[in-house]
Formats: C-alpha cells, structure tokens, sequence
C-alpha cells in the first residue's frame, strides 16, 4: 500500500502503540476524544469551536472547512495566531493548545437556507510522539431564522438591508467603490474612493486579472498607522487611495482586461467586512508609444523606451539594421572582448588543420551558437518574466563557469588532450568526420555559452528587445532584434577567427606558444568569473598571481646566451615586467588594495596619497516597502531621490562604483539628493518583486525621482555611464522640472 510519508508515519505510530500492550492503549485517545469541536451560527458566520485535550495539540495549517449545501458560499477563515512550532515532517508550523475558536464567513446564503452541512478537516498529534492521520468530520449546524429569512448573511452583515435614513453600515459597493484609468498601454491606475467614516487596510490591496494583459504588482503608497484589535498594528487609508499597475500585454492589439480588485475594510468604531473582491472590466488601448509633442517638442525619452518604441512601430528592416549596428558596438565593450580569446583558442587548438574555410565555419558556428541562444533564450525569459542575469550568475553556475575556462587552459598547456570518449567516438561512422562534427559542436556549445555567462551587460539595446517581448507580446520583433544583435556582435569575431585560421601556417612548434598564451587568457576569464563572488584583495592576488606567472613562461628569470636573438630578449623584457606587476599585485592585496591598475595605492598611505577615493553614502534598500517608505520621507522633505540597482555579479555595477560614484563632479550634481541603493544580489522574492515593480530586467538600472515624489521615467540609466555624461546626466534629471 503507497502512503504519502507525512500520512504513513503517525499511521504507523497508532499501530505500534496500539499493538505494545492494554496500559499504553489506556493513555491513547481517539481522535474525537482528544479534538471536540462545536459549530454554531451568528447573522454572519460560522462558528467551530475546538477543545483540545490536555498533551495534544492542532495543526493550524492543517484546518479547513467546506460547505456541502448547495448554494452556499463560505469566506476565508478566521482564526488567532498559533504557537510557532518545528514539526520533523512538516517543518515551521503552527498549533494550538487548549481551546481555539475558528469563525468562516457566510459569503452567500440562498433564500429558506435553514442549515448548513458544514466538512471540518483538521490533523494533530499527541506529546508522547503519536501524531494522527487527517481527519474529516461532517457537521449540520442550523441557521439563525434571520439568516434564512434574508436569504444572504452577508447582506445583512453588510447593511444592505438597512432602512432608509438609519446610521447602519453601508453595503461595500457603496463604501468602497474603485474607479480605474488607463495611464498608457503599458500602466493603469486605480482609485478606491472611501466613504466617510471608513477605512481600507493597505495590505488588504491586491489586483489581478486575466484577458488580453497580465496586472503586475501595484505600486501602494503608505497609509496611516493605525491599532487594529486583531491585526496589531497595521496602515489604512480614508477617503481615497491610487494605485498604479503594470502590465504585461499578451498582445501589441487592442483588447480587454477583466481587473480582479481586491479589499478589506471596516467601519469606524463599527463593524469590519470579510475580505471582499470587484470586477471591473477595462477597455485596452493598442500598445503603440504615442508620438504627441508637448509644448511644440518632443517629450524626454530613455535611450531603451526609444528602441522600444523604434521595435513597435519601426520598418522591420531598419529595426535590424539598427540593431545590427548596436551589436557591432556592443563587441568592442568589456563585457564582450573575453570572446575573442575563447573563440581564438579553439581556432588555435585545430593546428595545423586548420584552414581559412574551416576557420571562417567554425567562426561562423560560434557566433550562430551565441546568437540563437541570445534569441531563444531572451525571449523564453522575457515572456515567463524571469532575471536572465540573476538566474546565470548564481555562485555555483559562475564557479562551473571558471573550472570550465581552467580545464581548458590546462589542455591548452598539454597537460591532457579534450576529446570525446572512445566509446563515444567508436559509435561514430568515420573518424575524420567525428571530430570534425565534435568540433563544430563543441564551438555551438562555447558560443551558447558565452552569450548565457560572459556577455552579463544590460545594454540598452538588449533591456529594449526584452521589454517588448515582455510587455507587447510581439515576441517575433522582439526576437528577431535579439538575433541581430547578436549577430552584429559576433562580426569582429568572424572576422579574427577567419583572419586566425589564414595566418596559421600548416606546421610549427610555435603553436605550443600560440596555445599556451591562449592558456594564460582563459585562466584570467575563470579569474574574470570568479571577481563576482570574491574579496577585492583576493582578485587582485589571483591577478598577481596569473600576471607573475606569465611573466615566467616568458622567460623573465631565464638566462640569455650572448647569442640569444631579438625575440629572445624582448621576451625577456617583457616577462621581467610582468614579473615585477605581479609582484606589485601581490604585495597590493595583502595590503587591503583591490584595483589591478593602482595595486599599490593603499588607503590612507604614503603611497596612496594620505587618502582614499570618496564614494556615494547610499541608504540601502530591501523591498518594495522600503523603497515607498524612503520616498515618502523624500517627498515630504521635497527632496529628489536616486535608486541605485546593483549586484555583486554585475561587472558594469563595480563599473559604476569605481569609475563613476568616485567622481568629484558626480558627487556635486547629486548632492542634495537622497541616494538609495538596492542590491539584488540573492535575486530572492523581495529582489524580483522590486525588480518588477519598475519593470527592469537587471542592473545596472538607475532610477531618478523629482521633489515631488514623480519618477523622471525618460532619464533612466541602463548599464555604464562614463562619469562626465553622468553627472551632466543627474544634474538634468534632478534639477529639470518633471
């Protein structure tokens, strides 16, 4: 008989105890004796009242309750805080002692209901380590006869009934009403008016919805602080709150959105409503940019929202010849150079089989490899709304990553050869056209994974593609440009690999030189990875470290003969130098220094100058709550607010911190500005949901805000900035009206 664990165990405790002897089975209870309950009826709810027998106990999380008369409609369940509780097969839990009292709402009664037949489940053990199966009751409880006669509890609960002129509370509808305005394709706002006299609780708030766009989460600002009898201390708003949603559009097209609103609130000094829900449904606009001017010109825009705007509405042709055209920049980036020694290693490995065709195939596989796993890939993510970055640079994947870049630079030296298995091989049809089929996919392989791991900038280019394949739906646009992209990318590669493949001569004992200067590059890509996750001090040594080791391989501590020719010695030169720079390296880290180009500027020594560079004091954030406290503290100091969004994985982000933050002018265009900083480094649950809450898809992301509390959507910052562009950058977003 298959039991699921969390049953089998406690079925197998009863059998145990029940089966040692009749003093044990004395102390044992049933489980009716050990859990008596009582069900009753008000004018609103249902009642089950618990009694629990001493040395037993409940699971709260094991209640539940159902209705089995047709027609009727029960609410959430009420019930109190239990006693927290570790349970070893159900873990954090939990219970209750003694008595407890669960109430369920009556959401809807039809009219001559006189009773409900009312499922109780529940599970709970006993202290000498007997834990019972779960358990099903089945209850009739009768219905107040002003219940059956109103036909609806919750009518009456609710003052629908009142006459006319009384102070009784008003029916929901009337005391909370939402009205909901379409911003933009992309952004709703909703408002619930509040009667006089009543209040919402804020963490009662939610949207959702199905039809032609998904809600994200609602950005809520912070309500009054209030006592509230049962929930502690909570926030409530009065007379109005605005909510403003983000959409996720399964289309670019004009359609419908079936907006579930969700709210609980109270009456003053009075009764308080069961969690209650609306629809509402809402007319969407196609999601085309508006291109109207304002004020005789065209309104700001983000250099991301343009190429969004440019993928939507733009001839298909020049969206790829444009992206094309910022793939090709995006190869001469920092992010994208590791590439080349990747590719130029493989090319390097084939010896001297390598011709130029075959250098310009396999060039031509890496860079397809790459590019459809950019397309694929990035609209796969963009569409289920996931952190392409965040999900790739977890600390095993980069480890991975860095062994993967140490084997090969192993081989590279020939301490061993990479090739497939022989079993593999034997399988096979010819052997000359298996390790040319190896290699190609080999070189599909490294190319998918070079676009998935090394290239981790967030340009605007790619945050465009995958905003409109998030956003509009028009996953086609979107992924075409991530294809041109990439493919605009990997045309300096085409055209080093075939350039490599031409100038290899056909035999030649320099290769090993050749493969072993490709060994030393992909040791600094696993160092590259591994800077993400380590110390400062730490990277720097490993730099030393590979910088020095370098230096010996070319020839810095070798003796020259007086014949030794010009290679020999420039050799010689240039390995004393790299010797000495890595020493330097090396004697930087245990000194605390972290930068690879002034290792030995320590702080506060001679060397250094007598000081350290000035960075930006960010207040640090966490969550979606945090960030609305911040600006309502900023917006009532009339004070303009930076969000900062960094991670230890992001290489632009440690960009930005040494080259752009450290700068004076910076420092003065932002000063007066509240500086928060999020680092989304976990990419847990509060990270995604403040990620989602501006619609971004990872840093470096920087968020301005005015005065007021407005974000200056067209002055967004995504990826690096150069310190001059950005402090002229701030100072305009700071300083010009919204």
């Amino acid at each position: 008989m298959n039991m699921p664990a969390a049953t089998r165990w406690p079925v197998l405790a009863l059998l145990l105890l029940a089966g040692s002897g009749a003093g044990a089975a004395e102390d044992i209870l049933k489980p009716e004796e050990a859990f008596r309950y009582e069900v009753s009826a008000d004018g609103g709810a249902l009642n089950v009242r618990w009694t629990i027998a001493p040395a037993h106990y409940l699971y709260r999380e094991r209640m539940g309750y159902a209705s089995k008369t047709a027609g009727v409609e029960l609410g959430d369940t009420v019930l109190p805080a239990g006693k927290p509780y570790d349970d070893e097969f159900f873990g954090p839990m939990e219970i209750y002692r003694g008595a407890v009292t669960a109430r369920i709402p009556l959401v809807s009664v039809p009219a001559g209901t006189t009773q409900v037949d009312l499922e109780i489940r529940s599970q709970g053990c006993a202290d000498i380590g007997l834990c019972y199966p779960p358990q099903k009751w089945l209850a009739s409880v009768a219905l107040p006869a002003t219940t059956a006669a109103a036909g609806s509890s919750l009518s009456r609960l609710m003052g629908q009934d009142t006459p006319a002129g009384t102070d009784g509370p008003m029916a929901p509808a009337d005391a909370f009403q939402p009205a909901v305005e379409v911003l933009d394709p992309f952004r709703i706002a909703v408002t619930w008016n509040i009667a006089d006299g009543y209040y919402l609780y804020r963490d009662s708030l939610t949207v959702g919805g199905d039809g032609s766009a998904q809600p994200g989460p609602p950005a809520i600002p912070p309500g009054t602080p209030k006592w509230d009898e049962h929930f502690g201390d909570v926030e409530v708003f009065y007379d109005s709150v605005r909510l403003e949603v983000p959409l996720a559009r399964a289309t670019p097209d004009a359609g419908v959105l079936n907006l579930r609103l969700g709210f609980q609130g109270c009456k003053e000094d009075s009764i308080c409503y069961p969690p209650g829900a609306t629809v509402v449904r809402v007319e969407l606009p196609p999601a085309v940019a508006t291109t109207a001017l304002r004020d005789g010109a065209a309104p700001p825009m983000a250099e991301q929202d343009r190429l969004s705007q440019l993928i939507v509405e733009g001839n298909l042709t020049l969206v790829l010849v444009t992206f094309l055209g910022l793939g090709l920049l995006l190869a001469f980036t920092p992010c994208v150079l590791p590439m080349i020694p990747i590719l130029s290693g493989i090319i390097a490995g084939e010896g001297a089989a390598c011709t130029t065709r075959r250098a310009f195939l396999l060039s031509l596989t890496y860079v397809l490899g790459m590019a459809f796993t950019y397309t694929i890939a990035g609209a796969g993510f963009a569409a289920a709304g996931a952190q392409v970055q965040a999900a790739l640079m977890k600390p095993w994947i980069i480890v991975s990553v860095a062994a993967l870049f140490v084997a090969l630079s192993l081989s590279m030296f020939g301490l061993y050869e990479l090739q497939m298995p022989a079993f593999i091989q034997n399988r096979l049809t010819q052997a000359s056209n298996q390790q040319r089929r190896g290699s190609f996919f080999g070189t599909a392989v490294m190319g998918a994974l070079s676009a998935l791991v090394v290239t981790t900038c967030v340009a605007p280019p790619l945050v465009a593609s995958l905003t409109v394949i998030g956003q509009s739906g028009d996953i086609m646009r979107g992924a075409l440009s991530l294809f041109a992209m990439s493919i605009g990318m990997g045309l300096p590669l085409l055209v080093i690999g075939t350039s490599a493949g031409r100038l290899i001569p056909k035999a030649g004992a320099w290769m090993n030189k050749v493969k072993g200067a490709f060994g030393f590059m992909m040791l600094g890509l696993a160092v590259w990875m591994l800077e993400r996750l380590l110390p400062g001090a730490m990277t720097l040594a490993l730099w030393g470290l590979l910088v020095f080791t370098a230096g010996v391989f070319l020839g810095a501590f070798t003796t020259l003969m007086p014949e030794a020719g010009t290679t020999q010695k420039l050799g010689k030169a240039f390995g004393l130098v790299a010797a000495l720079y890595g020493v330097a390296m090396l004697a930087g880290a245990l000194g605390g220094a972290n930068d690879p180009l002034q290792p030995l500027r320590f702080a506060g020594s001679p060397m250094g100058g007598g000081s350290s560079e000035a960075h930006l004091e960010f207040q640090r954030i966490k969550s979606v709550t945090d960030l609305e406290q911040a600006l309502a503290r900023a917006d009532a100091a009339n004070q303009p607010v930076m969000v900062d969004f960094y991670a230890d994985w992001c290489v632009s982000c440690k960009e930005m911190e040494r080259y752009t933050f450290t700068d004076g002018n910076v420092h003065e265009a932002l000063d007066g500005a509240l500086l928060l900083q999020a680092d989304v480094t976990a990419n847990d649950k509060l990270d995604q949901e403040l990620l989602q809450y501006f619609g971004i898809f990872g840093p470096p992301t920087i968020v301005f805000y005015d005065g007021d509390g407005a974000e200056r959507q067209a002055f967004r910052v995504v990826g690096y900035m150069p310190a001059e562009e950005f402090a002229s950058h701030a100072r305009e977003a700071i300083s010009s009206p919204g």
